[in-house]
């Protein structure tokens, strides 16, 4: 399992370092990320060896949103008082990113052609 977390956390670094020397927009863990599974690509077998500590982690996920709640006590004062702007962002946010989520899977499908023809036909562009 050390061995395992390792190599994550390696790669979380090598994220990190290639993010922040090359001014990439991008944040380093999603550098590292995309660089593990080049990585997994190239070599199945280190995929493989860390499989079990990977499943073991998504396992527990919901360990990771300790920390989260520990935050919103600790700062209940300032939740109270901006409360309803924080709301009002989430939701604001949250509806955007469907919107966006949608526009684009649409656009992906009319581009690669992949509209299904029944779907076409009930919305009269047929």
């Amino acid at each position: 399992m050390i061995r395992s977390l390792a190599i994550i956390l390696t790669f979380q670094l090598i994220g990190e370092i290639t993010s922040r020397g090359l001014g990439l927009p991008l944040p380093g863990p999603v550098v590292g990320l995309i660089a593990m599974v080049a990585a997994f690509i190239l070599r199945p077998d280190l995929a493989q060896a860390i499989r079990p500590t990977a499943t073991g982690l998504l396992a527990h996920l919901s360990l990771f949103f300790v920390p989260a709640g520990v935050g919103i006590v600790a700062h209940w004062d300032l939740l109270r008082e901006q409360g309803l702007g924080l709301a009002a962002a989430l939701t604001g946010s949250t509806v955007l990113a469907i919107a966006a989520g949608a526009w684009a899977f649409t656009a992906v499908a009319r581009l690669t052609g992949s509209e299904e023809r029944a779907a076409l036909r009930d919305q009269g562009r047929e």
